[in-house]
């Protein structure tokens, strides 16, 4: 199916608003302790609880108005439900925290096992969307490597011996703005790979 064109406003609401929401909801429900069923439960768990089908909706109504959702965007989703219903589960808030260690050492892992067989998986992803030389490729796809693999190793620290404030913090704002980073500073190094036409760049 063909993909279908939204406003780019629409779309970073829809890919963005469950995360944010998941942040305002924990600001507001971090203090408190719900009791269902007998059971108790912190505002941490509770707000993953709710997190889930709020970031099933909004993929689905992206799916609804596009026709179509990334590999990533739908590895992350099953991540999410995976975890997420380990965390209300097991009433554990590590299950949760856990999740970004293990999608971003899968990404690195991925990739990494691509670059042992000589090829840029990476492209076969993103190639639509940034035509590159094939030397280009396999250099980003170890830069990216590197850094999702330096991402995961940075959230099982994060989790482990910082404060759940500081996750989330980190988790909603610190991660997304460090791969912002990354590929600013590959700006250069595109450029110079890049296979578009002169005319056409």
């Amino acid at each position: 199916m063909a993909e279908k064109k939204i406003s780019q406003g629409l779309k970073s609401a829809l890919e963005l608003g469950p995360v944010l929401l998941f942040f305002v909801a924990y600001l507001k429900m971090k203090e408190s302790t719900y009791t269902i069923d007998g059971v108790e439960y912190s505002g941490f768990i509770v707000v993953t609880a709710l997190f889930v089908p709020l970031l099933l909706a909004s993929m689905a109504i992206l799916w609804k108005l596009t026709g179509k959702l990334s590999r990533m965007q739908v590895l992350t989703a099953v991540m999410v439900i995976f975890f997420g219903g380990l965390t209300v589960y097991f009433n554990d808030e590590k299950f949760f925290k856990i999740k970004t260690t293990i999608v971003y050492g899968f990404f690195a892992t991925v990739l990494g096992i691509g670059l042992l067989l000589k090829r840029s998986w990476l492209e076969y992803v993103m190639d639509d969307f940034l035509p590159l030389k094939p030397e280009g490729w396999m250099l980003l796809t170890k830069r990216l490597t590197a850094m999702f693999a330096a991402l995961a190793i940075a959230n099982e620290l994060v989790w482990r011996f910082m404060s759940t404030d500081a996750w989330v913090k980190i988790e909603t704002f610190g991660f997304p703005i460090a791969l912002f980073v990354f590929f600013m500073s590959q700006a250069g190094m595109l450029q110079r790979y890049s296979d578009e036409p002169e005319d056409a760049a």
